[in-house]
């Protein structure tokens, strides 16, 4: 029996943590369905309604999609296009599947930098949301941003360790 390498250790490490995550972060869909359910109740029922009700829908919805996003992309329930990627050689695919997690990182790194001051100045200046009776504390929610795209970030990275097992094993 073959001993599984360090690199094989990080990458079912980072696959456990963002399954723990994308779990326990799949229950915000069934809050927001309820709270939208609640909305609507007692916007039409009772014409009344509470803009932080309304506000919350959506600060709920960023980390659902934030931690979401690399749940996803474990599980293969990510865009691709399959048209072609299905016709690929293994050992294509296996390269398409290096290169996109590459990207991935790229990307997330440029859109974490580029959200720090965005988060920042969101706290600098406390911002809270212009309805009265909105929701405070801004700059928590928008810290999601940089957070989500470092679970994707650690995602990207355990698919290029599993890729690049699988590569090896294709030269044996």
């Amino acid at each position: 029996m073959a001993k599984k390498s360090a690199a094989a250790d990080i990458r079912v490490g980072i696959e456990r943590f963002t399954d723990l995550t994308g779990r326990a972060t799949s229950w915000l869909a069934l809050v927001i369905v309820v709270l939208m359910a609640v909305n609507v109740l007692m916007r039409y029922l009772f014409s009344t309604g509470t803009v932080w009700g309304q506000e919350l829908e959506w600060h709920l919805l960023a980390p659902l999609i934030l931690f979401g996003m690399s749940y996803a992309l474990l599980h293969g329930e990510h865009v691709r296009v399959d048209v072609l990627y299905a016709n690929f050689s293994k050992r294509k695919q296996l390269y398409v599947d290096l290169l996109s997690a590459m990207l991935s990182i790229a990307i997330s790194v440029i859109i974490i930098w580029l959200s720090l001051k965005y988060v920042q100045q969101s706290y600098v200046i406390g911002e809270q949301s212009s309805d009265p009776g909105g929701l405070p504390y801004r700059w928590l929610l928008k810290s999601l941003i940089p957070l989500g795209f470092m679970f994707l970030i650690l995602q990207s990275l355990a698919i290029a360790l599993g890729t690049l097992e699988k590569l090896k094993a294709l030269r044996k």
